[in-house]
């Protein structure tokens, strides 16, 4: 039993001085319940919306300073002109436009009933069905307030137009983000374990002597997974058309061109995951955990990342796979060129840079 005891308590203080076992043991619990607790959330709060109230009467500005009220909805602007809507939806400002009629008041007061026009950004059907029945629970209210002091009630019907996805089709929302997931997966992860496998192997050493620079030694390590990636990506779009009955809205060779920088990006992180490890198994949790897991969470594809904490969104900004989801959805659903995500773009451009930079710099010619 002294002998257990004494087992027990050298594992004990194993455990306890190794660092990197106490941030897995107790670092890593942590930061994934306080980012799962507040960003798998699928209410939706502070949604940006716009508001074209074409009576100024006194209705139509009840209304609006009870939507305004309402923790769901940030109004962002109230005076733009119809065919500037359209626009606000291509730079994704706005989630929801409100159109209240001419006449307003004067039609509940004289034929008790009105309509007002909701136009919604369906490309994210779950948010946009979200959305959509917040603001008729808020009309339904108001309507309500203003039935109690009534003998006849009034009734405001909200016409409801679905853009860029009217059937509220799932594939929109998923194939970007599939297509995200896939190139992160094969592209960061098999780039950093196959360089990490040379290290292992000894082959690397080969590979220095070469008369190679360390530039042209990782660009070989990469190329093969951009080719295969680029097939992925081929197969999830011919899919995506002829499977699932999403056609591609924009430009085909836009898309492919992003998607191509997208891949170089994943690619650099790779290489640098690489460069720090010196295990396959290493690369490859670094790989998941720190690529795999903020992909699906805050890059926008399954949870809106407007609704996060806002510490949260910083985080996401410094996500490529948001970037790139943005990009998809402007290019694929919503068929817009590339005057409408030339930052997004920028975005991706100097995260590849800056750590292709910093992996030739830190790339070691030397092994020993």
């Amino acid at each position: 039993m002294k002998q257990l005891l004494s087992f027990i308590k050298k594992e004990f203080n194993h455990m306890l001085r190794d660092r990197k076992t106490l941030i897995i043991l107790f670092g890593l619990p942590v930061i994934q319940i306080l980012i799962f607790g507040f960003a798998l959330t699928n209410e939706v709060k502070n949604s940006r919306i716009l508001v074209l109230d074409h009576a100024r009467d006194i209705g139509s500005q009840q209304l609006i300073t009870k939507i305004a009220a309402s923790r769901y909805f940030d109004i962002e602007q109230s005076g733009l002109a119809y065919p500037q809507i359209e626009d606000a939806f291509k730079a994704g400002s706005i989630k929801m436009a409100m159109i209240i009629p001419a006449n307003f008041s004067s039609d509940l007061l004289h034929q008790h009933h009105a309509a007002v026009q909701l136009i919604v950004d369906a490309s994210d059907p779950n948010t946009a069905n979200t959305i959509t029945m917040y603001m008729s629970s808020i009309i339904r209210e108001y309507q309500m307030e203003q039935n109690a002091a009534m003998d006849i009630p009034y009734l405001i019907i909200p016409e409801v137009k679905m853009l860029y996805n009217p059937q509220l089709k799932g594939a929109p929302n998923f194939v970007p983000g599939v297509m995200a997931l896939v190139l992160m997966i094969i592209a960061v992860t098999m780039t950093a374990i196959s360089i990490v496998r040379e290290k292992e192997t000894g082959t690397m050493e080969v590979l220095l002597v070469s008369p190679f620079t360390p530039a042209f030694v990782l660009l070989s390590k990469a190329i093969p997974y951009l080719v295969l990636s680029l097939l992925n990506i081929t197969t999830i779009l011919l899919l995506s058309v002829f499977v699932l009955d999403l056609p591609i809205q924009g430009n085909l060779w836009l898309l492919y061109a992003e998607s191509m920088l997208f891949i170089f990006t994943c690619l650099t992180l790779g290489i640098f995951i690489s460069i720090k490890t010196e295990s396959q198994q290493a690369a490859m949790l670094i790989s998941m955990m720190g690529m795999l897991l903020p992909t699906m969470i805050l890059s926008g594809f399954m949870f809106p990342v407007e609704n996060m904490p806002l510490p949260l969104q910083w985080v996401s900004n410094i996500i490529p796979a948001k970037w790139y989801y943005i990009i998809v959805k402007s290019i694929m659903i919503k068929g817009l060129g590339f005057s409408v995500i030339w930052k997004e773009t920028l975005v991706l451009a100097g995260i590849t840079l800056f750590f292709f930079a910093l992996s030739l710099k830190m790339f070691k010619i030397r092994l020993a």
